[in-house]
């Protein structure tokens, strides 16, 4: 990834709280019949080797995790993005030397991914995954996994497989107008904002200012 010095990311805890935010990574892998990507949510344990581990499960019908297994892969958490219209910028008027952007955040986890496919460390995750993004839809009764038959989920539990991929390099790339005059990045926060995209603004907003092109 084209990563000039203005966007570059590398605090670990910024770089998790991105991947634990915005969990659907996608899963790229090279296999017999070349590139492949996998759209998955993956479970972030911060607590294991220098830079994380993540888990995931796929069905058991998908490829991927025998073409892929004790191989090289790459997961992309993409956070929020958006585009940026040079009219945004204070300094436009002034002299004209603007063109339109895309901003965005994004995190590269690089790692080896390994297969585990047993019982006890699926329903284990399955249940963590569950038992989170149950909590995140602020249901007032959140589902789990003692709500369905138990045979059903013995059923669905034998036809996923678990995916383990130890981080060995994190690169973030937060492009978020920190290579331009505070008073532009800050107008085309506004601007965002005005259009709804909340997020995007407020990461805009809260970006410091660094040198870079």
């Amino acid at each position: 990834m084209y990563l000039p010095a203005a966007f570059e990311m590398n605090r670990p805890e910024a770089l998790h709280a991105l991947m634990q935010a915005r969990p659907l990574g996608t899963l790229v892998t090279h296999g017999p019949d070349g590139l492949d990507a996998n759209h998955i949510p993956f479970e972030l344990d911060t607590a294991v080797g220098p830079h994380g581990l993540l888990r995931a499960h796929v069905a058991r019908a998908n490829p991927v995790w025998q073409q892929a297994a004790d191989s090289e892969v790459l997961v992309v958490f993409q956070a929020t993005d958006g585009y940026i219209s040079p009219n945004w910028y204070p300094s436009k008027p002034e002299h004209h030397r603007h063109v339109p952007t895309w901003n965005y955040a994004v995190v590269h986890a690089h790692g080896v991914l390994r297969v585990r496919d047993d019982e006890r460390f699926l329903r284990g995750l399955v249940a963590r995954l569950t038992r989170e993004h149950e909590a995140r839809s602020q249901q007032e009764k959140p589902w789990k996994m003692g709500d369905a038959p138990a045979d059903y989920i013995d059923g669905l539990l034998k036809v996923i497989v678990g995916l383990e991929i130890q981080i060995t390099r994190l690169v973030g790339k937060y492009k978020l107008g920190q290579n331009r005059e505070e008073r532009d990045r800050l107008g085309a926060a506004a601007g965002l904002a005005a259009l709804g995209n909340s997020d995007l603004a407020q990461a805009m907003q809260q970006a410091s200012p660094r040198a870079g092109n």
